[in-house]
């Protein structure tokens, strides 16, 4: 048997051998969730409950497969007939036994994120719509658009209106589409991965004989991470209950920051209304972080007016305070994050246990700068380094064919982004250009129009009277303005139709023009660019000799569920955390502050916030940023804030 009372706490303790019914486990931060779950599942298997009547639900392979060995551990016995994994692994479980009620054949085929999308150009291409001569989304966007409305539980109408309304004079023929996608599946007998969730709740609720057989089949529903569950995920387990109602669900309301991807705070919100009897635990004593960093983490939340109220306690002894860093702009943000960081090494801190976090990825653009200047390994949570990403590299390629007029990959680059203008036809362009004298000049000449194939011609127009402007403002104005040419040029258009991230990708580059600002000329900036991709390269072989000791650069939502000694929050100023754009959506503010306190409980030792008290911005100089509202609200309860605000009471630096 196992000692459960020698591995537990007390508010574990009470979780793992509560009796059954429906159960609600608020799981603060570092709080030692994992090992509760697991530890209960233990407990039903040595309480006689067969391992086939227990269902485990979580949200990656890894923590399935990370908490089943720990229980097959435990028990030292055999958990085969467990039924552990995602919610998408457990719904493609059920639908290889029942598919055919929903006219499925046996031995359907599961497609990826790529094949669904190259099935919607099908589509698209079978209804005749991709040789409309009119902006068209690409499949990839009707993809994410049909993907949203099935996870969210709204209609295609209702996501284009909210997520995409320049898409809704299209708005028909994205139906006609997607009825076309549906149905090319049942054709083709495949699911993609949003149809493992929404085929098993509809078998669930189309078919009584469907319900009962798993409701009475599944004795014990555990589930983790729940407040990250969509409707439909919410909804199954439900159905599932229905019978013994043994469901456990585990999770942390003030940790809920992916309703961007679909998931529903209301569900582990509103629990204890659709289930009245339900018990509610609370895991409160934290193992990770120092008292002066829960202090601080407990603070940061207190304003949510939708939440279950918790209190992190630690475990560990006294540390050092959390510090508040100002600094004159981002300039020197870099430059002190990237010092600091060397003396923490210096200190014996390895380089894998420091961690800069972030709310969006742009903001760690001059960081990764000084960064490389310095020799320092970095590692991206967040994406591609931020000037190897697509957006970043297309517009700079019109920059950069304006500075030089002989280069051809920046040529080529540009082309290709309009219609009809392939790898072929773009050689066939560069080939004229490049045996011109002036080739910018030459591009305004009937001769350039006819460089290419006729059907590029549209897209050669396009081009040219795009050119024509930057070279126009070229001469009076800087980069900024340039970039907000080109996006006003047809490239914002390009983005709304390759891309369903838009608005992210226009803030990446509004910020790029704003940092351009820094530069004297064009020249300058680019030569800037050129010569840190060429430290980054060199860096490379050093990076990969040092063991991946390297300092992780992390927006917020990648660094959810890690942890490291060393945090510093860059970018600690109003309008970066809470992001602006993020605050106009319903409840943003409530899953702003959520998000900084993700940020902060994924210290263990030290915690920086660091705020630039000027930004530049887009041909208007620099403008004074005030700290983030959230910084200010981090009072201590029992002292007037005016006399003890946030600054005064953490360690004040530079």
């Amino acid at each position: 048997m196992i000692a459960y009372e020698e591995h537990l706490n007390r508010e574990q303790l009470d979780v793992v051998m509560s009796e059954g019914g429906p159960t609600l486990v608020i799981a603060g931060a570092g709080s030692g969730k994992t090992r509760a779950l697991t530890y209960r599942v233990a407990y039903l298997i040595e309480s006689g409950v067969s391992p086939n009547r227990i269902l485990l639900a979580t949200f990656t392979n890894k923590a399935a497969r990370t908490m089943l060995s720990r229980v097959e551990m435990l028990t030292k016995g055999t958990i085969e007939r467990l039924w552990g994994g995602t919610f998408h692994h457990i719904g493609n479980r059920i639908l290889r036994n029942h598919g055919f009620m929903l006219g499925y054949k046996p031995h359907y085929t599961i497609i990826d994120q790529e094949d669904s999308r190259r099935l919607i150009d099908t589509c698209t291409a079978e209804l005749g719509y991709s040789k409309k001569e009119k902006r068209f989304p690409k499949g990839s966007v009707i993809g994410d658009i049909i993907s949203y409305a099935v996870n969210t539980d709204q209609t295609i109408d209702s996501v284009v209106a909210g997520r995409y309304p320049y898409f809704l004079q299209y708005l028909d023929d994205i139906l006609m589409i997607a009825n076309r996608y549906d149905g090319r599946k049942k054709e083709l007998n495949i699911m993609d991965f949003d149809d493992l969730l929404s085929n098993v709740r509809q078998l669930l609720t189309d078919f009584p004989e469907v319900r009962r057989e798993y409701s009475d089949k599944f004795l014990h529903i555990l589930v983790d991470e729940y407040q990250d569950t969509n409707s439909i995920q919410a909804e199954i387990l439900d159905l599932l209950a229905l019978h013994h109602r043994n469901i456990m669900v585990v999770g942390d309301d003030s940790q809920s920051i992916y309703s961007f991807r679909g998931a529903d705070f209301t569900n582990i919100i509103c629990f204890p209304e659709r289930y009245p009897d339900a018990k509610m635990y609370k895991l409160e004593t934290n193992y990770r972080s120092t008292p002066e960093i829960l202090n601080v983490a407990n603070l940061s939340i207190v304003n949510n007016e939708k939440q279950f109220h918790k209190e992190l306690r630690p475990v560990r002894s006294k540390g050092v305070r959390p510090i508040y860093v100002p600094v004159r702009n981002v300039a020197q943000q870099a430059d002190f994050v990237s010092q600091r960081i060397r003396d923490l090494w210096r200190e014996g801190v390895p380089r894998g246990d420091i961690a800069v976090l972030y709310r969006a990825h742009f903001h760690s653009m001059e960081l990764q700068m000084e960064m490389t200047r310095q020799g320092i390994p970095f590692e991206i949570r967040s994406g591609l380094r931020f000037f190897e990403q697509a957006h970043i590299k297309d517009v700079a390629a019109f920059i950069r064919l304006t500075v030089n007029p002989f280069d051809e990959l920046a040529w080529k680059r540009a082309l290709q982004l309009y219609d009809r203008i392939g790898k072929v036809t773009a050689q066939k362009i560069w080939g004229f250009v490049s045996r011109q004298n002036d080739p910018l000049t030459s591009v305004f000449s009937d001769e350039f129009l006819q460089s290419g194939a006729k059907t590029a011609v549209p897209g050669l127009l396009k081009f040219s009277d795009l050119l024509k402007s930057i070279l126009d403002l070229k001469q009076d104005n800087g980069t900024a303005v340039i970039i907000g040419a080109i996006l006003d040029g047809g490239y914002r258009d390009y983005m709304e139709d390759k891309y369903s991230d838009v608005k992210y990708r226009e803030e990446d580059l509004e910020q790029f023009g704003n940092f351009s600002t820094q530069f004297d000329s064009l020249e300058e900036f680019l030569n800037e660019l050129a010569l840190l991709t060429n430290l980054t390269e060199e860096n490379e072989t050093y990076r990969h000799t040092e063991n991946n000791d390297k300092i992780v650069l992390s927006s917020i939502h990648q660094a959810k569920g890690l942890e490291w000694s060393t945090v510093f929050i860059i970018w600690c100023a109003d309008g970066m955390i809470p992001l602006e754009r993020a605050l106009k959506d319903p409840g943003g503010d409530h899953e702003e502050r959520r998000l900084f306190y993700v940020a902060v409980t994924r210290a263990k030792d030290q915690l920086y916030f660091c705020h630039p008290l000027t930004d530049y911005t887009r041909g208007m100089g620099s403008t004074v940023l005030p700290p983030s509202r959230f910084l200010k609200e981090l009072v201590l309860p029992d002292l007037d804030p005016e006399e003890l605000p946030f600054d005064q009471w953490m360690v004040n630096e530079i």
